[in-house]
C-alpha cells in the first residue's frame, strides 16, 4: 500500500474529499516525524512502535576502492512489529 492508496482508502471510508484525506494523512505523518525528531517513541497498540536508534561512528571500507573511511555517528528510525500484527500476518 502506498501513501496514495492510504489517502484514497481514507477518503472513501470516511466520505472525505481527496484534499481533506491528504491533509489528514500528512498531519499524522508530520506528527510522527516531529515526535521522532525530538527523540520520542510512537506506539500503536496491536501494530508496533517507532523509535530512533543511535549508531556510533565507525571505520568502514569503500567497496569500490577498498580504502578505509570514517563513517560518522547517525540516528535512524526503527520499527518494531507488535505481537498482534505478527500473529495476524502469520
Amino acid at each position: 500500500m502506498t501513501k496514495s492508496d492510504l489517502i484514497a482508502a481514507l477518503a472513501a471510508k470516511e466520505n472525505l474529499t481527496d484534499k481533506q484525506a491528504t491533509e489528514t494523512i500528512n498531519l499524522i505523518f508530520a506528527g510522527f516525524t516531529d515526535a521522532m525528531k525530538k527523540g520520542g517513541r510512537i506506539e500503536i497498540r496491536g501494530f508496533g512502535s517507532f523509535s530512533v536508534k543511535k549508531y556510533g561512528a565507525y571505520t568502514g571500507r569503500n567497496p569500490k576502492t577498498g580504502k578505509k573511511t570514517e563513517v560518522g555517528a547517525k540516528k535512524l528510525p526503527f520499527f518494531k512489529v507488535g505481537k498482534e500484527l505478527k500473529a495476524r500476518v502469520k
